[in-house]
């Protein structure tokens, strides 16, 4: 869906290109591309499992490095 921006009489360049990217925020056209512009592959379930169980392992350890007072940025 292309977006269209005809110059209205009296309208300077600048409040064109400024209504020309209001639109294109509007449409989702930039959202789109910026979310095609890379692809990824769909990872399997045995990868999700072990990603989402390594994440859950240490998110504990900062909870326990927290609590003990040894863990830092």
């Amino acid at each position: 869906m292309p977006v269209t921006v005809k110059k209205r009489e009296g309208e300077s360049a600048t409040a064109l290109v400024y209504r020309f990217s209001k639109k294109v925020q509007r449409s989702g056209v930039l959202r789109e591309a910026r979310s095609k512009r890379f692809h990824s592959r769909k990872t399997n379930k045995n990868m999700r499992r072990k990603s989402a169980l390594h994440r859950e392992k240490k998110s504990a350890e900062i909870e326990k490095a927290k609590r003990t007072g040894t863990f830092w940025k």
